[in-house]
Formats: C-alpha cells, sequence, structure tokens
C-alpha cells in the first residue's frame, strides 16, 4: 500500500469533517460517550436514514397493496431503532477492518478508532452491544423476517473489502444498504413478491448514484492509499453515469408502485423526487467537496417524498371509504 504523509486527527472535542457542526453529540452528549456515538455516526445521521427509508417505503407499500389506510406506527418505531443502531453496527465493523487505510486519509484521520479514541477491543464489545440490540429488534417480527434479516449479514461481512479489490464497490453497498427494502414488505406479509424485488432493484441504483457523489470527496486520498470505486471509475462522466442511475431508480420505483396499487399521491411524490435528482446531477460539482457532501445529503427529501406519497394514498382511501 502507497503511504503518503500521515494526516493530523482531528481533535476529539471537534466535529468531524461530515459531521454538521453544533451536532447534538458534540453540544450535549456525555464526553465519555462521544467517541462511541460517533464511531456509530449519530452524529452524522444522514447514513441512518438512507438506510431506513426503503424499509418504510416497502412496508407502506405491502401495507397499501393490502388496502390499509395507515401504517402500523410499531413497525415505523421498530425499523427507526433497527436502522440507526445496524447503521452504526455497520459504521463501526467498517471502521474496525478500514482502521488503518483511515488514517492514511485526512477525512476520516479522526475517526475514533485511528485517532486513538477508542481502542479496537472496546470498538468491537460495542460492535457486540449493537448487534445485540438489533437482534432484539429483529425478532419482534414474523419467522421469515428474521430469517431474511439474518442473510443480510453476509454481504455486510464482505462490504468494506470490495473496496480494496474492485472500482465498483458502491454496487454492493447498495445490495447491503437498501436490504430493508425487502425486509419491509416482509413485515407485513411474510413473504416476498415482485413490487418488494423491483423497489430493491430501483435503490440499490439510487445508491450506487448518490454514493457515488459521496466518494468524490475521497478520491485523491483513496487514489493515495490504493481503494478504488465508482468516483474514481467515473472521473468526469459522473454525471452521465448518474443519470443513467437515477433514470433506472425512477422507472423501477415507479413500476414497484404500481405493483403494489400506488396511486396519485405516490407518483405525485415520484415526480418531486425526480425533480430533486435532477437538480443533483444538474448541479454537482464534483471537484467541490463541499457541494458533493451537501448533494450526497440532499437524499433525505427524496427518502421523505415517497414515504409521504404513500401514507398519502392510503389515508386517501381512508377518506374515500368513510364517505
Amino acid at each position: 500500500m502507497m503511504a503518503g504523509p500521515k494526516p493530523t486527527p482531528t481533535p476529539a472535542g471537534d466535529a468531524l469533517p461530515d459531521a454538521p457542526r453544533g451536532n447534538w453529540v458534540d453540544r450535549a452528549a456525555p464526553a465519555s460517550w462521544k467517541p462511541y456515538l460517533k464511531l456509530a455516526r449519530f452524529d452524522r445521521p444522514i447514513g441512518a436514514w438512507l438506510l431506513l427509508f426503503p424499509c418504510w417505503w416497502s412496508q407502506v407499500l405491502a401495507e397499501h397493496a393490502l388496502g390499509r389506510t395507515y401504517p402500523n406506527v410499531w413497525y415505523l418505531a421498530l425499523f427507526y431503532i433497527g436502522a440507526f443502531v445496524m447503521r452504526g453496527a455497520g459504521c463501526t465493523y467498517n471502521d474496525i477492518v478500514d482502521r488503518d487505510y483511515d488514517a492514511s486519509v485526512a477525512r476520516t484521520a479522526g475517526r475514533p478508532i485511528p485517532s486513538g479514541q477508542v481502542t479496537l477491543r472496546h470498538a468491537q464489545l460495542f460492535l457486540i452491544l449493537l448487534c445485540l440490540i438489533g437482534l432484539a429488534v429483529l425478532v419482534q417480527f414474523n419467522f421469515f423476517t428474521v430469517v431474511l434479516g439474518a442473510a443480510s449479514l453476509l454481504l455486510i461481512a464482505v462490504y468494506p473489502f470490495t473496496k480494496r479489490f474492485t472500482y465498483w464497490p458502491q454496487v454492493m453497498l447498495g445490495l447491503t444498504f437498501k436490504w430493508g427494502a425487502l425486509v419491509g414488505w416482509a413485515v407485513i406479509n411474510g413473504s416476498l413478491a415482485l413490487a418488494p424485488l423491483v423497489l430493491y432493484a430501483g435503490s440499490v441504483l439510487w445508491t450506487i448514484g448518490y454514493d457515488t457523489i459521496y466518494a468524490h470527496q475521497d478520491k485523491e486520498d483513496d487514489l493515495m492509499v490504493g481503494l478504488k470505486s465508482t468516483a474514481l471509475r467515473f472521473g468526469d462522466q459522473t454525471q452521465r453515469w448518474l443519470v443513467g442511475f437515477y433514470g433506472g431508480a425512477l422507472v423501477l420505483w415507479g413500476y414497484a408502485g404500481l405493483l403494489a396499487g400506488a396511486q396519485t399521491g405516490y407518483f405525485l411524490a415520484l415526480a418531486l423526487a425526480a425533480a430533486q435528482l435532477a437538480w443533483q446531477v444538474t448541479s454537482l460539482d464534483t471537484s467541490d467537496p463541499a457541494n458533493c457532501l451537501a448533494r450526497f445529503k440532499s437524499n433525505q427529501l427524496v427518502g421523505w417524498a415517497l414515504f409521504l406519497g404513500v401514507v398519502a394514498d392510503m389515508a386517501l382511501k381512508g377518506l374515500a371509504g368513510a364517505f
């Protein structure tokens, strides 16, 4: 591995480069908790939201297909807890695997493990704790869902290593990170169908797109330490590739909605999502890390749009049935 000068780690009390200034962890968390909360990315919740939304989309589409007029709030809450906890577990595992690489990259050198705020042993124990909490959430669902959710562990185990061998680690991230598009449907039906599979495929394409934008922040450092990404693969052609990935995602999401019987609210939301994704592509400056980070984070709007679109459909169905 090629090694450049070792970056100066971010001081323990400072926000990490991709965390919002004044985030609640830096502002209010007990000092002894801060390194672990940062290790789990609780100071940077966007990743947990992007993990959560396909779970919610799939759940409410399944309920919509069954004719229900409001979502199961208990399941929404379980998915919320599970997404934040398991995203934290995934990030902790990733940081354990990548600790030597992270120490050589300016944006990640201040993370808790490479900066010495959390020892490897304590990180491993923290990972076990998060996984146990995630398991406690998973077993609240039906048996099929428990098995399906557990199957994602293989993808989680493999993902951190893919950036060493292929320029397409974002594909593995998408397959891993959007597994919830299958789980949400299974929670309601105890089985899978074509609709969640199509939703999952679209969500994978979405992930490849937005994580390519995110990866442009690290392309120089990745080159230095020998890591690969779609940002390096696409280079100056990134926007053209994004049109394909985002366009494919929108088509597949639309088809999934049709299969689930979605109506006007969902397709209006899909149009709003399309406008947001188009803004990302047309305004992207891959040479500006701040620009890339802002467009990456804006994908939370896509998640909310589709979720609220289905919920609106369900509510309108309920109102129509009342008259």
